[in-house]
């Protein structure tokens, strides 16, 4: 798929979205419904064919550690400006989801081998697995948890429901019993659901986007598109060179943290009622932005003579 065209994918189903919505279609409960399935069923099948590939190498550290570096980072950066901009709780937990996590998998994989080249790509498969996924898992769903309730919830409350999210079992299991290789029987299967994916959560976001926000998610939104398309992609760099990671590695790391915001944590986070119309805005307009900057930090790591 050319890089283009896979934008231009998206962005249609997004559009597609919105009309459903705008036209009244569908019920107001549609992107709820499509959310779920994404997580639930999606999801789960996209772990089931990639997860077991993964084999760990100490050439890896670096690699898996600079998403989680740029996690802490973006924590610090998005909870000052929230506390000094007075962000609602809503907003500062679509941007502790949104600006640490990107479309590493379907966007990120797509474009990975256009942009760096084919060898790329399959750091790219571990930085989304070991770094985007497990994030989302772990971190996603304790920032669920922390900003969703009026109460604030116990540490053996978050690990309740990290350890009952289907997709992080079935990680579980797709690390630990799975082969390598998906049987020939299972495989068509898997890939018919887990290719879903994608045209069910960007219509849902579609249906929750509008294009004129609330003044007050105006703010957030700057702040969150800079964040995840610029600050993200430059500390990246910075981390790469101190990890003197080889410029395959590098690549994957700049690229895959420059990617647009994570159509999954919008949807986890619209299911958990939190500012669902910000989170729905950064997905659709960062998607549009980066086919922009990304070819512009492509260019920087080939001027740097680092692709």
């Amino acid at each position: 798929m050319q890089i283009y065209t896979a934008f231009a994918f998206l962005l249609s189903l997004i559009a597609l979205g919105r009309l459903l919505a705008w036209r009244r279609l569908v019920p107001d409960s549609a992107p709820d419904a499509l959310n779920l399935v994404v997580l639930y069923v999606c999801l789960p099948a996209a772990i089931l064919l990639n997860a077991p590939k993964l084999h760990w190498q100490a050439s890896l550290v670096g690699l898996v550690a600079a998403p989680w570096l740029l996690l802490l980072a973006s924590t610090f950066i998005v909870v000052l400006c929230a506390r000094l901009l007075r962000f609602s709780r809503g907003d500062t937990a679509v941007l502790l989801l949104e600006v640490p996590l990107g479309n590493t998998s379907f966007l990120g994989f797509a474009l990975i081998p256009l942009l760096a080249g084919s060898e790329a790509l399959r750091y790219a498969v571990v930085y989304d697995q070991l770094g985007s996924f497990l994030m989302l898992a772990s971190f996603g769903l304790t920032v669920i948890a922390w900003y969703s309730g009026g109460v604030r919830p116990t540490v053996a409350t978050i690990l309740r429901r990290m350890l009952t999210f289907p997709p992080f079992v079935f990680l579980l299991f797709a690390l630990l019993v799975m082969p390598a290789e998906t049987p020939d029987w299972l495989a068509p299967m898997l890939q018919q659901i887990a290719g879903a994916l994608l045209p069910l959560a960007a219509l849902a976001i579609g249906m929750q986007m509008t294009l004129r926000l609330p003044r007050e998610h105006l703010k957030p939104l700057a702040l969150g598109l800079f964040g995840k398309l610029v600050l993200l992609p430059a500390l990246a760099l910075v981390l790469a060179a101190l990890f003197g990671l080889d410029p395959a590695m590098r690549a994957a790391v700049v690229l895959e943290s420059a990617m647009p915001p994570m159509i999954t944590a919008a949807a986890l986070a619209s299911l958990a009622g939190l500012s669902p119309q910000l989170a729905a805005a950064l997905v659709g307009y960062g998607t549009l932005l980066s086919a922009l900057t990304l070819p512009l930090w492509r260019w920087m790591l080939a001027a740097a003579g680092l692709l």
